[in-house]
């Protein structure tokens, strides 16, 4: 037993010699990690967001610094393009069309911007009221609903409804004296009469943002202003307005951009008429580029309407105090 014993311990003791007096030949095999594999958390944020910025090149990007391109050329149609600099932009200062163009987009920014402003302002107030707060889940619907209406439905009821001989508003105006009204077969009313559909689209809209900025400022402060001594009227003109700014601002904004991109009710009611009383900038280079196929004069349109926005936005940032450190 004790013999058995031992030529076992002795064949263990012969094989781990074996073991490791043998020399170590096998070397680790190392694993090839691939590109993707070491790069997956950092790339794939970019491939998530990749279709956005795709997109925006392709259909944002890439038109507007290629309309900037042929706006100094001679472009007519698809052939026979011919380099020839300022030519387009100079020919926009002599040309009347589009001076009467810049009037009427000029005008009815005037109107959105004091008169469907402060219209929208006073029905934001109205229904900030406490007698009226009840009613506020009605309005918020009820003044959304023109907003997301599309442009050839509602262009397609005021045609109805600006009609000289049938239409509603001279029905409800003639029982007063007035006579039957030719609001867009006139030069002399077709452009109040899209105010007056802009005025109907926009007020709601602009009034919800009042209203949202009304609904959030901070009720301590108010109180803290009644504690001073102001009465309301002070109170409004001292505490409210001026904590109000960002909403005017972006609402006035809001009205610059919206009115002198311009472009559907007009080209739905009158096409420009008569006699260009509602031609606005866009319509304008819209005619240019795609009845006229002047692509190279539409897109130096399209850079003189960039220009006026910019300046009108940097003005209004200006007299807002907005580049002002409070």
């Amino acid at each position: 037993m004790a013999e058995t014993r031992f030529l076992h311990e002795t064949w263990f003791l012969d094989l781990l010699y074996m073991q490791v007096s043998q020399p170590v030949t096998a070397t680790a095999t190392v694993q090839r990690v691939g590109w993707w594999s070491r790069h997956q958390r950092k790339a794939a944020p970019y491939i998530f967001v990749a279709p956005f910025f795709v997109l925006f090149a392709a259909f944002s990007l890439f038109p507007i610094v290629y309309s900037l391109y042929i706006s100094f050329f001679n472009a007519t149609g698809l052939g026979n393009w011919k380099f020839i600099g300022l030519q387009n932009y100079a020919s926009l200062l002599a040309d009347p069309r589009f001076w009467q163009s810049v009037k009427v987009t000029t005008l009815y920014a005037l109107g959105s911007v004091f008169i469907l402003t402060p219209l929208a302002f006073l029905i934001a107030l109205a229904f900030h009221a406490s007698a009226t707060r009840h009613l506020v889940s009605f309005y918020r619907a009820a003044y959304f609903i023109p907003s997301i209406t599309s442009a050839v439905v509602v262009s397609l009821m005021f045609v109805m409804i600006f009609d000289q001989d049938y239409g509603l508003l001279n029905a409800v105006l003639r029982p007063l004296g007035f006579p039957n009204i030719p609001w867009i077969r006139s030069a002399d009313w077709a452009l109040f009469s899209i105010m007056l559909l802009g005025i109907w689209i926009w007020t709601g809209v602009n009034a919800l943002y009042f209203l949202a900025g009304l609904q959030n400022l901070p009720g301590e402060v108010l109180e803290a202003a009644q504690i001073d001594g102001a009465n309301r009227r002070q109170a409004f003109l001292h505490v409210t307005l001026p904590m109000l700014r960002p909403v005017v601002l972006f609402v006035v904004s809001q009205a610059i951009i919206g009115s002198y991109s311009l472009f559907a009710q007009p080209w739905l009611l009158t096409k420009g008429g008569p006699e260009d009383a509602t031609l606005t900038m866009t319509m304008y280079l819209y005619i240019n580029g795609f009845s006229y196929f002047k692509l190279g004069y539409a897109s130096a349109i399209g850079y003189a309407l960039v220009l006026v926005v910019g300046v009108l936005s940097f003005v209004n940032f200006r007299l807002f105090g907005m580049f002002r450190e409070d």
